[in-house]
């Protein structure tokens, strides 16, 4: 079986066009359709029902589809980790992280690394979510490590603390707890809290929180991602408890420190345990934890 075919094949699938697919691999479309009447002569079925230039797959093709997906995906990583195991010369670093490191962690991390290896060919590919997105994205592979809240039940990863994050209360301008110095979460609870979803990392730890003062909150609204927590909370429509991240300077919010309960609350660097990584990648952890690991 041609190693070509199956990468036309697989483009084909996601355009479902010939001439679109044809641009991408830089073919003609002729060279594309007999790629593909060549795969369905060796495997003998119909893997695409051709309407015009558009080509929708058939069951079979469906079929086969996710092998071959699967099975280029291997064979490319395979070809990334030879190429760099050869020495420290440079390659690629897949990072996720949290919404809230977008603003200063990550980008300040990667200007300090990219300073100390100028001249090498290092590339970093960035995603970013919610604890829950990461870490399954993590376990399929898609990311060398993340940086996120620590979840529990996750026995095949590595959590290494390296960042203590600060939690604060954040009310509207003229807000009653707006001229408070510091809150105890007991004496919140009067006030419509706006919260983290529950697929953050920071939902369950706020929730221990109130648990700890013997409270519960109102949630009058939820959001996943912090600057449109904190925006929801600019417009008057409740209090939130969120990381201290520069952007709330910029917010019409009002920022209060939390001295009820104790609050320590860390951000882990996570990898998967016995999983290849990259001299590279081996690399930036390393540096990571020397200048962070609590």
């Amino acid at each position: 079986m041609n190693l070509n075919h199956l990468y036309y094949f697989r483009t084909l699938a996601k355009e479902q066009h010939y001439t679109r697919a044809a641009h991408i691999l830089n073919i003609t479309q002729p060279s594309l359709s007999h790629a593909i009447n060549a795969l369905e002569k060796e495997l003998n079925v119909k893997l695409f029902e051709k309407i015009g230039r558009n080509a929708r797959l058939t069951k079979e093709g469906e079929l086969f589809c996710r092998y071959v997906i699967q099975s280029l995906d291997m064979l490319d990583e395979g070809r990334r980790v030879v190429g760099e195991v050869s020495g420290m010369a440079g390659g690629y670093i897949d990072i996720g992280y949290i919404y809230t490191l977008g603003s200063h962690f990550i980008p300040q991390n990667m200007s300090d690394y990219m300073k100390e290896n100028e001249g090498k060919n290092i590339r970093f590919s960035f995603g970013q979510g919610t604890t829950e997105q990461m870490i399954e994205e993590l376990k399929k592979g898609t990311y060398d490590l993340v940086f996120s809240s620590y979840k529990e039940g996750e026995d095949r990863l590595n959590f290494t603390p390296v960042v203590e994050e600060e939690l604060v209360l954040i009310t509207p301008k003229g807000h009653p707890l707006a001229e408070k110095e510091a809150v105890d979460l007991a004496k919140t609870t009067d006030y419509p809290y706006i919260m983290f979803s529950r697929k953050s990392g920071l939902r369950p730890f706020i929730n221990k929180l109130f648990a700890e003062v013997k409270a519960q909150p109102f949630i009058a609204y939820e959001g996943e991602e912090d600057s449109s927590v904190a925006g929801l909370v600019a417009a008057g429509l409740g209090i939130s408890i969120v990381p201290r991240i520069p952007i709330l300077e910029t917010m019409e919010v009002v920022t209060i420190p939390i001295k009820r309960p104790e609050i320590k609350r860390y951000i882990y660097l996570v990898t998967q345990k016995d999983k290849y990584l990259s001299p590279i990648v081996e690399d930036f952890i390393g540096f990571i934890k020397s200048r962070h690991q609590m």
